[in-house]
């Protein structure tokens, strides 16, 4: 996702730096989804710089620390502010309620494996929604120019391995030692068998797979065993991350 355009756009009406930090945190975001390791820093800058964004709008300046809660809150019920509904009540609305998701649901610090997954897309999909009502209400660009925006904004976050029900392919070109724990890092804390492994890896010699996943667990990247199955220790997840995020890039 090229963000330039994204970043220019709502700069016609905001500060280069809130522009750029609401597109970075989002894309940050995004990528965070992709790996499962979306922390509550990131969800918390993104809706501090919602906040400021709003706050400017409305009143040409913006606190340096807003009080996020508060302000959000407020917004919704001032009379005095001269925002569009859609910005005012419904992104105020669901800037607290990302707020809200990161400080009451189980959305962990950064680093931790957070198991709610359903939590990490319901985020990324409310920041999506958060910077396509501000593209569609301040860039002022033609119809055809925004919803191009809106398009690459709310773009489907990308996956490395396709899920064909009975088995899952690994669409990137990797090593065998990477597909193993890209595999394993999409259906993580799942356990996979070595038929499981062999039957998704079929491309691949089953006796590759059955020495480099002996091996994986010989470093301590996998735990369990071929008949019981093998899931991916904090080690192995950590690469694993490291993995997709060098395909993000």
């Amino acid at each position: 996702m090229d963000r330039t355009p994204l970043i220019t756009a709502l700069s016609s009406r905001l500060p280069g730096a809130l522009s750029t930090d609401l597109v970075d945190e989002y894309l940050q975001m995004r990528q965070d989804l992709a790996t499962g390791t979306l922390g509550r820093s990131s969800v918390g800058k993104f809706v501090e710089t919602l906040a400021q964004a709003l706050q400017h709008l409305d009143a040409g300046t913006h606190a340096a620390k807003p009080n996020v809660d508060a302000y959000l809150l407020g917004l919704e019920s001032s009379g005095s502010s001269t925002l569009p509904d859609g910005l005012k009540i419904v992104a105020a609305r669901v800037g607290r309620s990302m707020y809200t998701m990161r400080n009451k649901r189980n959305i962990a610090h950064k680093g931790e494996v957070d198991p709610s997954r359903f939590d990490l897309q319901y985020l990324v999909g409310a920041a999506q929604w958060v910077l396509a009502e501000l593209i569609r209400a301040i860039s002022g660009l033609p119809m055809q120019q925004a919803g191009a925006l809106v398009e690459q904004i709310s773009a489907p976050v990308g996956g490395l391995v396709q899920d064909f029900g009975d088995r899952r392919l690994v669409l990137a070109d990797l090593t065998i030692r990477d597909e193993i724990v890209v595999l394993m890092h999409n259906v993580h804390p799942t356990p996979m068998t070595l038929a499981d492994l062999r039957k998704s890896l079929d491309r691949r010699s089953p006796n590759r797979v059955q020495a480099v996943a002996r091996d994986l667990w010989q470093t301590k990247h996998l735990e369990g065993g071929a008949d019981s199955g093998y899931r991916l220790t904090h080690k192995g997840f950590d690469h694993a991350v490291q993995v997709i995020q060098s395909r993000l890039a």
